[in-house]
């Protein structure tokens, strides 16, 4: 027992976990992702389907956007690493009870960039003109070759040679495929 935090319980693995969860009753669970049978992700989704509203904060080694954001998606209330202070490990238990979301300084750093990234403005890796970017929206609007000459006042042979260098720049040869790569790699 330590500042009016009690240890329910500790297992090694998540094999019996909804059982675990009904026989100890914990306000929080903490959860690494590494272990033995059903590892510590599909953990989390278990026991967020049978206990909606249990908190459940990750303690774990891994640090890749990957597990981090697989962790948030199946519903975890926090994520610390291992290497964290156990002081601030029972100062985020306590937080995730009150309904925080503790993270360690380095997963909080990640999210924030991760998000950043998802607002930026359309992403250009493939090096497409302004022109090129402004055809290429009105391809993937559905706009007919003739539609693009039309809205953007230019001729129907440079709507043709703009879509030739975006099919060059994307690596795709037809109208649907870029649209394609247009909507998937959030180009326009």
């Amino acid at each position: 027992m330590t500042d009016n935090l009690i240890l329910a319980g500790a297992f090694s693995d998540c094999s019996n976990v909804i059982k675990n969860i009904e026989d100890t009753a914990p306000n929080v669970v903490l959860m690494d992702i590494e272990m033995p049978g059903t590892n510590g992700i599909e953990a989390v989704k278990l026991i967020r389907n049978n206990f909606s509203d249990l908190s459940i904060l990750m303690l774990t080694v891994f640090e890749d956007n990957d597990k981090i954001f697989e962790a948030l998606s199946a519903g975890a209330s926090g994520y610390l690493l291992k290497k964290t202070h156990p002081s601030k490990i029972l100062e985020a238990i306590q937080e995730v009870q009150r309904g925080g979301a503790p993270m360690s300084e380095a997963i909080a750093k990640k999210v924030v960039l991760f998000f950043a990234e998802q607002n930026k403005i359309p992403n250009n890796k493939y090096s497409l003109s302004p022109r090129e970017t402004e055809v290429l929206t009105h391809l993937v609007n559905g706009h007919s070759y003739k539609m693009v000459a039309a809205d953007m006042y230019i001729t129907l042979e440079t709507v043709r040679s703009h879509i030739k260098n975006i099919y060059d720049k994307l690596h795709v040869h037809s109208k649907s495929e870029a649209v394609i790569k247009a909507i998937r790699d959030k180009l326009v």
